[in-house]
């Protein structure tokens, strides 16, 4: 269970709801533009081998930002 003193900082949260709506408002412009433009998602999904995770210090995993690429590819081709 979640204690309440272990709530994250005030920072983690802003950067939360900032990857949210950021999430929110490419989500939708990339259905637009798929729908204006039909075969960009399959260029952003050949995209893919290329993107990375550029943290340096240890953090850093190339394959789970790709899945959540995929992911986001996925959603918006169901609309």
């Amino acid at each position: 269970m979640f204690e309440t003193d272990q709530r994250p900082s005030p920072t983690a949260v802003q950067a939360r709801q900032r990857e949210m709506a950021a999430e929110h408002i490419l989500f939708q412009l990339v259905q637009h533009v798929e729908g204006q433009h039909p075969g960009l998602l399959d260029r952003i999904e050949a995209s893919l081998d290329h993107l990375g995770d550029p943290a340096k210090d240890g953090t850093a995993d190339d394959e789970a930002v790709r899945e959540i690429a995929r992911r986001f590819v996925a959603s918006a081709r169901k609309g």
